[in-house]
């Protein structure tokens, strides 16, 4: 059976058992009343605790018509960077901002480079580039955000920039009144006020994400022609993409098939993946349920073949001809402008179903505050990390993990395989890597390897996901510590050559992405979940290995 819902530049397809399952949560969500609800932006669909904090986090809905009024704002600014040569653009940010920028930008063949990380050697390749040309925007006031507005402040300063000159490679995205707003007014920063009730997991088509893309060369207006065509049938029962999506999701989450995993087949998209795995894990990952979204490399990858636990999604036109991805459960197809509304609309709507509230992150402060004990920052002191020596050394890997986790494993292709039969059952593998993006890139490469070497080795594989740390702990780090407890994680750290020190702040780079992996790393054993560290004593040689291992 198949249903195919087309509306507003977007096409969503659902096929076989999921096509039943999704109709009767879709009536009752009919019957509720809740497209008009939404549509108006009622607070109340997520139960009465959830209404205060839902009733100021609603803009979202209507950002495709309100972010038209940042186009004079951003005309001015893009002219401005033109004007003085500016054409490098940096963004320093994190989570959904960070995500949908990139999304847009990859997706429209512009430059952007992003820093969503504290990784110094990641950071100190963008510092060696051509600063002269160098557009800064920093959005937000998060601890990776500002610990990097101090490190090209100083490098500007040291590159014979002072004062106004200065201030002026910088662009500040937050709200009005808030800290980082007041530092911006102060430094002479050029300032956009952030939306007040929109926040980052759902503010793709904010001043958050626009900001940055717009300068970047992206046409943000057709970005939000797109979305506004979507816009227009949101409010319908039926022939709504949105509502349908939104129903298969929560639908999957109630049966039991809460593993979402994700490939591209021709989108179209590049970097939307990354941006929806934020949304769907942040959104719905809290009080013990969620959906868990899966990022694959493409409809053959390992992890995209059927499972019972599994809703399989592909994000381009379902494939006519036969092979992987055929019976994929959902089908999504359009534009990204549409396809960011698309999709903030349906989780909405899956959260609802699933019975959590999409706009808080009760969870992720955990994190937070277990890095800001390793910081010390408020003493004045470096940070203070204990280390224990490892269980295990093979060659450039060293692997740290709780007494006996190893059973006696003596190689690294042993201790791996342990910790692959730790995973719970219908429970995941998460794979979190803090370091470089650029220079480290073969660490993605580990997802596909864990999960085929899963398959083989268990009798029901677990999914595998991937993120770059300390990105991932803000999107997909709520749902390792709100939704279900069944995760199973890798982290892996590696040594730092040339540190980056903070301007004001008593701690490096270095020391700063440390203290998030090893704050991380305690908040997840103290939930009990299975977590190993490897560290990595020369970063290349050690993926070398990691891969090797694998097989």
């Amino acid at each position: 059976m198949t249903s195919v819902v087309t509306a507003g530049g977007i096409s969503v397809t659902i096929r076989g058992a999921v096509v039943d399952e999704g109709e009767t949560v879709l009536d009752r969500l009919v019957s509720d009343g809740v497209p008009g609800s939404l549509a108006s932006r009622s607070a109340k669909l997520w139960g009465p605790d959830a209404a205060p904090l839902a009733a100021r986090r609603l803009g979202w809905l209507d950002l495709p018509e309100t972010s038209r009024s940042l186009r004079d704002r951003l005309a001015a600014a893009a002219g401005e960077a033109r004007d003085a040569g500016l054409d490098r653009v940096v963004l320093a940010a994190a989570g959904g901002a960070a995500a949908a920028a990139e999304a847009m930008c990859r997706t429209a063949g512009a430059e952007l480079t992003v820093l969503d990380t504290t990784d110094p050697h990641e950071v100190s390749g963008v510092l060696a580039g051509d600063l002269a040309r160098t557009l800064v925007v920093v959005v937000g006031g998060g601890i990776e955000a500002q610990a990097l507005r101090r490190v090209f402040a100083r490098a500007f300063a040291e590159a014979g920039l002072r004062g106004g000159e200065a201030a002026r490679r910088f662009v500040v995205v937050a709200e009005e009144g808030s800290d980082p707003a007041r530092a911006a007014a102060e430094a002479g920063h050029h300032l956009v006020p952030a939306e007040p009730d929109v926040d980052d997991r759902f503010g793709a088509l904010g001043a958050r994400s626009l900001v940055p893309a717009a300068l970047a060369g992206v046409d943000v207006d057709g970005v939000l022609d797109e979305a506004s065509r979507l816009a227009g049938v949101l409010a319908q029962p039926y022939d709504n993409p949105a509502l349908a999506l939104g129903a298969a999701l929560g639908s999957s989450a109630l049966g039991g098939r809460d593993k979402l995993v994700i490939a591209d087949h021709g989108s179209g998209l590049d970097g939307f993946a990354g941006w929806a795995e934020q949304l769907v894990a942040g959104a719905t990952g809290k009080e013990g349920k969620g959906l868990l979204p899966v990022v694959v490399e493409d409809v053959a990858a390992p992890g995209f073949e059927l499972a019972g636990d599994l809703r399989r999604v592909i994000l381009g036109r379902r494939p006519d001809e036969p092979g992987p991805g055929r019976e994929a459960g959902i089908s999504v197809a359009g534009p990204l402008g549409a396809q960011f509304l698309l999709w903030e609309y349906a989780v909405a709507v899956a959260c609802r179903v699933i019975g959590v509230n999409p706009f808080d992150e009760p969870d992720t402060a955990e994190s937070r505050a277990s890095t800001a004990a390793l910081l010390r920052s408020e003493e004045g002191a470096a940070p203070t990390v204990v280390r224990r020596p490892p269980e295990l050394v093979e060659g450039a890997v060293e692997v740290h993990a709780p007494e006996d986790a190893l059973r006696g494993a003596r190689t690294l292709a042993e201790a791996l395989e342990a910790f692959l039969a730790d995973v719970p059952d219908g429970g995941y593998l998460a794979v979190l890597a803090f370091l470089d993006r650029s220079g480290d890139a073969a660490a993605a490469g580990l997802r596909p390897l864990l999960a085929a070497r899963g398959a083989q080795l268990r009798r029901r594989p677990a999914p595998v996901t991937f993120g770059w740390g300390p990105s991932h702990l803000h999107t997909t780090g709520q749902y390792h510590k709100g939704g279900p407890l069944n995760g199973a994680f890798l982290q892996i750290t590696g040594a730092v050559t040339g540190d980056v020190p903070v301007p004001g702040r008593p701690y490096s780079l270095g020391e700063l992405q440390l203290a998030q992996a090893f704050g991380d790393l305690r908040v997840l054993r103290s939930l009990g979940c299975p977590a190993v560290r490897l560290h990595l004593r020369d970063r290349a040689e050690g993926l070398a290995q990691l891969a090797a291992a694998l097989g």
